[in-house]
């Protein structure tokens, strides 16, 4: 017997350039076969994995902007102290 993967998925490598989302983990299916995992089990993993990763997403978009916003005041007060030490 010949396993075939499923034609509308691409393999689970391809797409590693991507940032994986929380409802793809959610979404994801898998085939069932006569001694496969139990499927809510799995589906209550998957769950759990997404909502660990909403975390992770969500704290790091706020170091991001915590970043910019640090960055911008770092260039301001350069940009005071350089004209204050100018003019001396």
């Amino acid at each position: 017997m010949t396993r075939r993967r499923e034609e509308s998925r691409p393999p689970a490598q391809a797409n590693r350039s991507q940032q994986l989302r929380p409802w793809q983990i959610r979404d994801r299916c898998f085939n069932v076969r006569r001694r496969g995992l139990d499927p809510v089990e799995i589906r209550a993993f998957l769950h759990q994995v997404a909502d660990e990763l909403t975390v992770a997403q969500t704290a790091l978009a706020a170091v991001q902007e915590e970043n910019v916003r640090i960055k911008n005041a770092l260039r301001s007060w350069q940009s005071a102290q350089s004209a204050h030490h100018r003019y001396r």
